[in-house]
């Protein structure tokens, strides 16, 4: 059994996993020794690795250490099972070398498109020969209406909705068997009418918006592009973008067992 540590910007994420299977997992806000005994109490755990984007992480590198026989702090020096054409590895974030690790091996043979909906909005890409080729990163929904909470006098702080997307969701893509309706009527299906749904439906779609041009600009690219969605607001768009997968195995727990095992190999076996 594996324990493997993705310490984000927002949240901590572990997870246990056995041969390759996640058992069990827990999320905080910070990693305690009460929320590592619950994850082991009961499990053989052998192994972890330990990957976080808030920088040092010497507290938990110790407290994991106390608990299990061997701990690897996955870092821009680690090696990992595939290429990787960043042109600046050691400013790559490590949840994104682990997704692209992942995803290359949920999805072997196959290009690959990893759109991640969480504090940032990043799409990165994984070429069939894996080969992780780099993304962009852009702020996540949630920090797009905080920004707009916090640089203005005015307007409030808003959260995602589920309807943020209802109606542009209908546009172009049902059946419509009413009466036609016109051009104006179509628009407002995409438009809030206060302004606590202009601020909603302009967050939620401008990320929908990007989404979709990312995917249809990579189409054209290539014909057997998959798409896979992963992040906490994964959910709102998935169903909004066509031909995706919304990952129901986390792609960076995926990537961080196959790099903790890959280095495993390597220190006793290669």
């Amino acid at each position: 059994m594996n324990l493997l540590i993705d310490i984000g910007n927002t949240l901590v994420k572990c997870a246990v996993t056995d041969r390759g299977a996640v058992i069990a997992e827990e999320r905080a806000e910070r990693l305690t020794g009460d929320l590592l005994d619950r994850l082991l109490t009961g499990r053989p755990v052998e192994r972890a690795i330990v990957c976080s984007t808030r920088g040092a992480v010497s507290e938990v590198l110790e407290a994991v250490r106390a608990r299990v026989a061997f701990c690897l702090e996955f870092t821009q020096r680690t090696p990992v099972p595939i290429g990787n054409a960043y042109r600046s590895p050691e400013t790559l974030g490590l949840d994104r070398l682990a997704a692209a690790v992942g995803a290359a091996a949920l999805y072997p043979g196959r290009n690959v498109l990893i759109v991640d909906a969480g504090t940032a909005l990043t799409v990165d890409l994984v070429t069939a020969d894996g080969v992780f080729h780099g993304g962009c990163i852009s702020p996540g929904l949630r920090m797009r209406l905080q920004a707009l909470h916090d640089h203005t006098a005015a307007l409030p702080l808003c959260e995602p909705s589920e309807t943020g997307l209802a109606e542009a969701d209908a546009l172009g893509s049902v059946e419509n068997t009413a009466p036609v309706r016109s051009a104006v009527d179509e628009a407002v299906g995409l438009l809030g009418g206060t302004t606590e749904e202009a601020l909603v439906r302009g967050a939620m779609q401008s990320v929908a918006f990007e989404i979709e041009g990312y995917a249809n600009r990579f189409r054209e690219k290539f014909a057997d592009l998959c798409i896979i969605f992963t992040g906490g607001d994964a959910h709102f768009f998935v169903k909004r973008i066509k031909n995706t997968i919304f990952a129901n195995r986390n792609p960076v727990f995926c990537g961080l067992d196959r790099i903790l095992e890959y280095n495993v190999r390597e220190k006793y076996l290669g």
